[in-house]
């Protein structure tokens, strides 16, 4: 049978027996990179990984990047059962919004252990509109005062914010905690018992915190959980990409606050 006939047979253009196709020259290469960046960061899917990308000089599109992602079999381990959370779907409390820089933080406890079985704590805070992870302190135990040691520093550093959200536990209902908070000009918003998706921004935080690093580590010592939860958080400031943003906190920070009020 005759080329010809076979094709008008079959319904296609004699032209797709004769032209074989190539694919783009930078295919072999932009796969390597996106297997290499979900090696070294396995609790990313492919929309941080195109982000990634794009922030290290590629200009490839979301599609190219989740059917190179799923040609290669690639996906994000599946660690637990996913909960239903109660707060907006932006993680905003209903009763406090934050509205620019420095305006709100918040704060909350994580616990976790070493390899040896001891536990420590860290004492994340945030700022709600910029989402940067302001700080992270690491220690086996961690009390009241060493509450207003971290605000002390970050208030040094920065200034005191207006508000700062936070639950009930015991280290920030204390009065020396409280008592600080007001005199430095800051004013503290607690939320309502048993509500911690009132805390919204800083319970996401603390479960991307648990996701990307504290569940794929083991810490020997506490000197070491110190050095890379601190490499984590500069990380997350200023290399990986916030889903709400697109881009990373801190470089949002600066374009958010140099961004004339309407």
């Amino acid at each position: 049978m005759s080329e010809r006939r076979a094709c008008r047979t079959l319904g296609q253009h004699r032209s797709t027996q004769r032209k074989v196709p190539r694919g783009r020259p930078d295919e072999a290469r932009l796969t390597a990179d996106i297997i290499e960046l979900a090696r070294q960061y396995g609790r990313y899917g492919y929309r941080p990984i195109a982000a990634l990308l794009n922030q290290s000089g590629w200009r490839v599109d979301l599609k190219r990047v989740e059917r190179i992602w799923r040609r290669e079999g690639l996906k994000v381990p599946q660690k637990q059962k996913k909960r239903s959370r109660l707060w907006l779907s932006d993680g905003s409390c209903v009763r406090l919004r934050p509205e620019r820089p420095n305006h709100l933080w918040s704060y909350d406890f994580v616990q976790d252990r070493t390899h040896d079985g001891r536990a420590y704590r860290t004492l994340n805070i945030i700022d709600e509109f910029t989402k940067e992870a302001l700080m992270i302190r690491v220690d086996r135990k961690l009390n009241s005062t060493d509450v207003v040691d971290a605000l002390t520093d970050l208030f040094i550093l920065r200034g005191p914010p207006e508000f700062i959200r936070s639950d009930n536990g015991p280290e920030f209902v204390a009065t020396k905690v409280r008592d600080w908070i007001e005199a430095v000009g800051a004013k503290t918003a607690f939320i309502e018992p048993g509500s911690p998706w009132e805390n919204g921004y800083c319970e996401s935080f603390n479960a991307r915190f648990r996701n990307e690093l504290l569940d794929g580590e083991i810490f020997y010592t506490l000197r070491e959980a110190q050095i890379l939860i601190e490499r984590w958080r500069r990380h997350y400031n200023t290399v990986r990409p916030h889903s709400a943003l697109g881009i990373p906190p801190a470089g949002a920070g600066k374009r958010r606050a140099r961004r004339p009020e309407a």
